[in-house]
């Protein structure tokens, strides 16, 4: 449980315009889908997948480093990893079974010959994506554990798109029609808090002495 005083004591250290910044991203944050990316060699790639769920609003991402170790390259993902929660794996089932245990479908993002065209998914589910190696593409544990399989349409001679332009086209086509619908799509109002409080205490770099003193003058 938040302590509401605190945060309103905490945040009164920022500026009023990135106090209302905070507000109105939080109100497009959304854990009805988010995101899963599988041994990702290329680490700009992980990065840029993570930088993509800020912009349209995935909380959560979850990296799997069952072969591949990952670091958040800062330049390529621009401060989003301070903004969006990065969940770690060793193996790609543990992953996949805390999804489920959450509610999730699993969705694999594959061309191959069963997989649901982007424009025909069904969104009444929620629902975690996840990505594959550069090459290979995803593991036979996603592909055999998955509920469905996603493609995104190519009417070229190339027959892939690079991961992290995968996961923008999906991320914008999917968040920007959840957020016409009638789900429950949004935040609860003490996630909310707990992100608020989590963002201040990120920016604010004596904030835990901001946070001591404040238990002194309320003992």
């Amino acid at each position: 449980m938040i302590d509401y005083k605190l945060l309103e004591y905490l945040e009164s250290f920022l500026t009023p315009r990135r106090l209302e910044l905070y507000k109105k991203v939080i109100e497009q944050r959304t854990n009805y889908f988010t995101v899963a990316v599988e041994d990702v060699y290329q680490l700009h790639n992980t990065s840029a997948v993570i930088r993509s769920c800020d912009i349209f609003g995935i909380q959560n991402v979850h990296v799997i480093e069952e072969i591949n170790a990952k670091r958040i390259d800062r330049e390529i993902a621009m401060g989003a990893q301070k903004w969006v929660d990065i969940n770690r794996y060793t193996t790609t089932k543990e992953c996949i079974t805390t999804l489920k245990n959450k509610g999730y479908q699993i969705v694999a993002t594959t061309p191959n010959d069963n997989s649901v065209e982007l424009k025909d998914f069904d969104m009444t589910k929620p629902s975690a994506f996840f990505f594959g190696q550069e090459q290979k593409g995803l593991s036979d544990t996603v592909l055999n554990l998955a509920d469905i399989n996603l493609h995104i349409p190519m009417v070229g001679f190339t027959e892939s798109l690079n991961i992290s332009v995968s996961a923008a086209i999906i991320l914008q086509h999917v968040t920007s029609i959840l957020r016409i619908s009638n789900f429950d799509w949004q935040l609860s109002e003490e996630e909310k808090l707990e992100k608020r409080m989590d963002w201040a205490k990120k920016v604010i770099k004596s904030h835990k002495k901001i946070i001591a003193r404040y238990g002194e003058e309320n003992k």
